[in-house]
């Protein structure tokens, strides 16, 4: 599975990975159905905004609540996420979901 390396970041509660048509491909972790729809409705929200600014394509989006941290990377027609306890470093959470951006990216439709 695609998401085992991410099993190991310190502080994960929940890691995604969505297709493009908002559809969740692998999810691991409480919460992570919730994570992957609310991810893949973010992405359409902010590629929005993005183009009506002619910003580019949004490749990566990050946030706090109170109690987490969510990192997430767009990577071809997919969406990586992470959910972190707060107060955990991101970073290697940031770092995974980077590696697994570039192996995805170049996956045919359906094979991630």
């Amino acid at each position: 599975m695609k998401l085992d390396s991410l099993r190991q970041v310190p502080g994960l509660v929940a890691a995604v990975l969505v297709g493009e048509d908002g559809l969740t491909i692998e999810c691991i972790g409480e919460g992570s159905e919730a994570l992957a729809a609310e991810l893949a409705s973010l992405r359409t929200s902010i590629a929005r905004v993005s183009d009506r600014m002619g910003a580019g394509r949004v490749t990566r989006l990050a946030f706090t609540s109170e109690r987490m941290e969510i990192v997430a990377m767009a990577s071809g027609d997919y969406v990586l996420g992470s959910a972190i306890q707060r107060g955990i470093d991101t970073r290697p959470a940031q770092q995974a979901l980077a590696r697994l951006a570039l192996e995805i990216v170049d996956l045919p439709a359906g094979e991630a």
